[in-house]
């Protein structure tokens, strides 16, 4: 952070946070508040003067609580800049001065209690997302007793207690009576690995097992006579050198026991606990006295991700980390242009995979702004401004942003070229047929589904399925050799938010038996949310055929990733089964009555009652 703070090319904010972000790849206007650190920087030398006068004092959150700072201090160590900062939500306030002690220590006068935070516009062509991780808060595991016993801590607290610029000064000791514990226990998978939500996360967080075998052989390698055993499910040691110093671990004397403790117990008197666990190797149930407890807890995505998703449209999984592009082609690009990812936002990772994701996120801004000019897929929307009614519901389900409008200006919509990805969503939302799609036109979609159905209709599964999905799940289905249905004719749409209902209605009416709409999940979506729009839509026309009489299942809707070519093949035959029992008389009362639905509707006259004028006599 230091090279990166005298890096002349580099201008580094620090104690701020991003306000808002507007633009597109390769304008970028970002809105940065940097908040007042009521001190001077440029002026403090970081005597700490102020600090040794400051009567207040509370919980160093950068030693997770376990030692105190005062309202006045220097962040962590290393900081950049290196100046303190008055922490004004433990001040004794400044509106009036209640205090003041810092401001007359200062030989410099650097403290100006009247500062104000300041709000700073750049622009920026390409945005790296680094914003990192959280910690997984034990305090749920009740059952740990986390809040109830001291000696009782997490990885994270273990880290600041064995750090030479930690609490203890790198002496090792437990909270409870300062003394060095020789008999160490770590928990593994504290908030991971588990269905249960009120436990934790699904997902394997990574780096807990690689942290405790550093950590163990760390005791080891400064306290060799103490105890340590290691408490888990799996050790997953599957990275370039990992097996070796998991096997070193166990060399020294690391004791690793194949179980995750039920519940612990503390003896009131000397403080140790006492563990009771199903020791899986060996089919029998143990108890282990030990001095101090350590929870390896897991990683959860940052709490303000929802936050960097608005500003530049990103999405996530299920796991609520940001989703990348495309998992093997672009695995550092969001899916809004020109902005990247790198380390832990994306997913779990350890120092060296972090290390190299920046590596590649950096080459990747670096080709962007390197290049002046960017290339984009000629699929993109164009207005037809004379059509437009200027309604603004193009803008509000591009999943993108590229559709600027201005509700009140009386000003067409407008497509920014650069940010539109082609998914379709605007035009099929579109009620006015204002938007065409390049290369993927209303023409082109309704001349598809003639083709389709001009010879032996009721045959036919007419399917409309996602580019990046669901035909490629069809393709991977086809070079599996899976058998399923040959009478179903794909129509590739960008996204199964390009499906309009006219499309739909417009197979029906030609005979079409029945319809499949095929799309991403929802958590693998290409273009983020777009298909959100299609369930909507599909759900609307259900309504809309049950009104008319037609049966809507004969409108299928169904979810099926690249990967998933087996679920294509059950989900044709299950198709292929409805289709067989769509008889030839529904279908024609189906043409029937959407025939008569397209008819404009005349309105009725409406009878005027004159009243009788009163004939004078």
């Amino acid at each position: 952070m230091m090279d990166v703070g005298r890096h002349p090319r580099v201008k580094l904010f620090t104690y701020s946070e991003v306000e808002n972000v507007s633009g597109y790849i390769g304008n970028f206007n970002v809105k940065i508040r940097k908040k007042a650190r009521y001190v001077r920087e440029k002026d403090c030398t970081a005597c700490g003067e102020c600090s040794k006068v400051c009567p207040i004092v509370v919980p160093n959150e950068f030693q997770m609580g376990l030692s105190l700072r005062k309202a006045i201090h220097i962040p962590f160590p290393q900081a950049v800049p290196s100046s303190y900062i008055l922490d004004m939500d433990h001040c004794l306030g400044n509106n009036p001065i209640a205090c003041g002690k810092c401001y007359e220590a200062c030989d410099k006068k650097c403290i100006d209690y009247d500062m104000q935070d300041e709000l700073v516009d750049i622009k920026v062509g390409a945005v790296i997302v680094a914003t990192g991780m959280d910690v997984y808060d034990p305090t749920k595991l009740d059952d740990y007793g986390y809040t109830r016993f001291e000696n009782v801590i997490t990885s994270m607290e273990f880290e600041r207690l064995i750090c030479s610029e930690g609490p203890s000064k790198g002496h090792f000791i437990r909270p409870a009576d300062h003394q060095t514990p020789m008999r160490i226990g770590f928990i593994q998978c504290v908030g991971s690995r588990t269905q249960d939500p009120e436990r934790g996360n699904p997902y394997c967080s990574n780096i807990c097992c690689m942290n405790t075998v550093k950590d163990s052989l760390l005791l080891k390698d400064h306290y060799p006579d103490v105890e340590v055993k290691v408490f888990y499910m799996d050790i997953r040691a599957f990275a370039k050198g990992f097996e070796d110093l998991f096997m070193r671990s166990k060399e020294a004397g690391v004791k690793y026991i194949r179980g995750i403790p039920g519940e612990i117990e503390e003896d009131p008197k000397t403080k140790n606990l006492k563990l009771t666990v199903e020791n899986t190797t060996t089919r029998m149930v143990e108890q282990h006295e030990l001095d101090l407890v350590v929870l390896s807890v897991g990683v959860i995505p940052r709490q303000d991700n929802e936050i960097i998703k608005k500003f530049f449209s990103l999405s996530s999984t299920s796991d609520g980390f940001y989703m990348e592009s495309h998992p093997k082609l672009k695995p550092v690009d969001a899916p809004t242009g020109g902005v990247y990812f790198a380390g832990c936002a994306e997913y779990p990772k350890d120092v060296k995979d972090s290390v190299t994701q920046a590596s590649a996120a950096a080459s990747r801004a670096g080709t962007l702004l390197s290049a002046g000019k960017i290339k984009i897929e000629a699929i993109t929307a164009v207005v037809d401004e004379e059509k437009c009614t200027m309604c603004g519901i193009c803008a509000n389900v591009c999943p993108f942003n590229a559709i600027v409008f201005e509700k009140g200006a009386k000003t067409p919509a407008r497509v920014i070229e650069a940010s539109c990805k082609g998914c379709g969503t605007c035009s099929a939302e579109c009620r006015f047929d204002a938007i065409t799609m390049q290369h993927f036109t209303d023409r082109q979609m309704y001349a598809q589904v003639e083709s389709i159905l001009s010879e032996n209709p009721m045959d036919k599964i007419v399917t409309f399925a996602c580019n990046w999905c669901s035909y490629a799940g069809a393709d991977l289905a086809g070079l599996s050799r899976l058998q399923f249905p040959a009478n179903a004719r794909i129509i590739r749409t960008m996204c199964s938010g390009r499906v309009k209902d006219k499309f739909v209605l417009h197979a029906f009416k030609l005979g079409a038996p029945i319809v499949l709409v095929s799309g991403c999940h929802f958590a693998d979506c290409h273009y983020i949310d777009a298909n959100r729009w299609t369930q909507k839509r599909v759900e609307k026309l259900w309504d809309k055929l049950e009104k008319l009489g037609i049966r809507p299942e004969r409108l299928q809707l169904e979810w099926v990733s690249a990967a998933e070519g087996q679920k294509w093949s059950k989900v044709m035959k299950a198709v292929e089964d409805m289709r067989q029992k769509v008889t030839k008389e529904e279908v024609e009362f189906t043409k029937k009555v959407l025939s008569e639905d397209e008819k404009p509707k005349v309105a009725k006259p409406v009878k005027e009652k004159v009243a009788a004028a009163a004939v004078p006599a």
